[in-house]
């Protein structure tokens, strides 16, 4: 098992630290609700939506900056980058908007922690979502949710059809 942290990693870690029981967080959202791209979205029980970009690498943070759309919309009440603690470096950090909270994600031996190591700018100008919205980004969810059950039964089924031609060529031997 590798010690580096995936942006899979970050993602799950943070889902949990912002409460999936509690909130609303669709990861991958890029369409559906006129939003840029967001790696992960939380919207609150009061509709405040919440974005978080996911970096795993310094290219990857320095890259960000050309993205056109900055991260504004009146759609997004709050913006987190979430880092691997590899990344926690200043030179690193000062790529990071001095608007976005900041979060820092490293491993433990349980697991992984989330370390909240900055405080993001409320956007003055956000709204809170509209019900019709929020049920649309909760289908954005329910769409991920299935598509991933998707992928994980196409893999049980490779598994069991690789183990089967496995004994098959034992018998052979």
């Amino acid at each position: 098992m590798s010690d580096k942290i995936t942006s899979a990693d970050i993602e799950h870690e943070v889902a949990r630290w912002f409460n999936w029981r509690q909130n609303l967080i669709v990861p991958n959202v890029s369409w559906g609700l006129n939003l840029h791209e967001c790696d992960l979205l939380v919207c609150s029980k009061s509709g405040y939506c919440t974005e978080v970009e996911i970096k795993i690498s310094k290219a990857d943070l320095i890259k960000d900056k050309e993205k056109s759309h900055g991260h504004k919309s009146n759609k997004i009440k709050y913006l987190y980058f979430a880092i691997p603690e590899t990344l926690d470096k200043p030179e690193i950090i000062e790529h990071v908007p001095l608007v976005a909270g900041l979060l820092i994600i490293s491993k433990t031996k349980y697991g992984f922690r989330v370390n909240e190591r900055r405080l993001p700018v409320k956007n003055a100008s956000c709204r809170a979502l509209t019900e019709d919205e929020q049920c649309k980004m909760a289908g954005l969810g329910a769409m991920r949710v299935w598509a991933l059950k998707t992928t994980i039964a196409g893999n049980k089924n490779t598994i069991k059809y690789l183990k089967e031609e496995l004994i098959k060529k034992g018998e052979k031997e």
